[in-house]
């Protein structure tokens, strides 16, 4: 993505669209600018899923289909940093992204990218993936079809159309079910061309924190979001109320691995070693008033569940 000047994106911008935060100086290199947009502390919420997939079927004694099994984390990564982009770009437009935000920095809201670079290059993230979709459409039939338009349709809705995903109270759902369940069942089928009961329950496991990603999103920016017309799942359960379904999204996957263990897989339960740092960040949650400590509590959940992903398919491979 190309680096323009901030005179240059204000006139580029729409007259309805607010002009761009205060914040600090761009970075000196494009390709850093490019890494702050795609998020990537968010990518494992992506590819873990695939992995975990794959490695269930691969442990049940499915061939390794090397290709189908690339194509599908190159689909999910792409379809991420769509989203994120898209994400980026929707909310400056919409004018949640102010120079009050205490969350990470947003690109298109500093004044880094401009607004239409941002929408194409999210549109040929979709493209992309919708591009190699056809090909794991050949691998996988309607079952994979369904999936993945779902996926892409989901990618835009997160942040797009009159009503987003992210301004609902939906949000932590819809993780759930595309960033665990879609992705995780999705994966094995691709690899084992066959349902299987372990695989929505390794899916349930995956997107019980990734929804807790969300929720601490959404936590840290209660304040703006209300002041926006936000009515995410915080905003309506309150934080006290926000700490307890916190505290199940992140626990809740251990009864899962238990669950897995007793059916028969019992390397799941290299995954427990994760408890500990799962019940830390429950209590952290709560420990402290609001404020920028929570982007590091949302990076730690982040990167709670993207080890989780990677324990379970190591467990289930030994």
């Amino acid at each position: 993505m190309r680096r323009e000047r901030s005179t240059d994106i204000v006139c580029a911008t729409p007259s309805s669209s607010p002009a761009p935060s205060p914040t600090a100086a761009p970075p000196a290199s494009n390709w850093r600018i490019g890494v702050a947009a795609i998020r990537p502390r968010t990518l494992g919420l992506a590819a873990t899923p695939v992995l975990l997939g794959s490695a269930l079927a691969w442990a049940d004694g499915a061939p390794l289909h090397a290709l189908a099994f690339i194509a599908a984390l190159a689909c999910a990564l792409l379809i991420q940093i769509g989203t994120n982009l898209h994400n980026d770009v929707a909310d400056y437009l919409r004018g949640t992204d102010t120079g009050q935000r205490i969350g990470p920095l947003r690109v298109t809201a500093a004044g880094w990218v401009r607004p239409q670079t941002m929408v194409r290059a999210s549109l040929l993230c979709f493209a992309a993936a919708l591009a190699l979709g056809v090909y794991l459409v050949e691998v996988g039939g309607w079952p994979i079809l369904l999936a993945g338009l779902a996926s892409l349709a989901a990618g835009y809705g997160y942040s797009g159309g009159p009503r987003p995903i992210s301004h609902g109270a939906w949000g932590e759902a819809f993780v759930l079910v595309f960033f665990g369940l879609v992705a995780v069942a999705g994966s094995h089928w691709l690899q084992a061309g066959a349902p299987a009961l372990d695989a929505w329950l390794g899916g349930a496991a995956l997107g019980l924190p990734a929804a807790g990603v969300l929720l601490v999103n959404n936590y840290r920016d209660l304040e703006g979001d209300l002041e926006g017309g936000r009515r995410t799942l915080v905003a309506r359960l309150g934080r006290a109320g926000s700490r307890r379904v916190y505290a199940l999204l992140m626990t809740l996957p251990f009864a899962v691995v238990a669950v897995l263990a007793l059916r028969g897989r019992p390397g799941a339960l290299l995954a427990l070693a994760l408890l500990p740092f799962a019940l830390m960040l429950v209590r952290r949650l709560g420990a402290a008033a609001p404020g920028p400590w929570l982007n590091g509590q949302l990076a730690a959940t982040a990167k709670a569940s993207a080890l989780l992903g990677l324990l379970l398919a190591a467990g289930v491979l030994l």
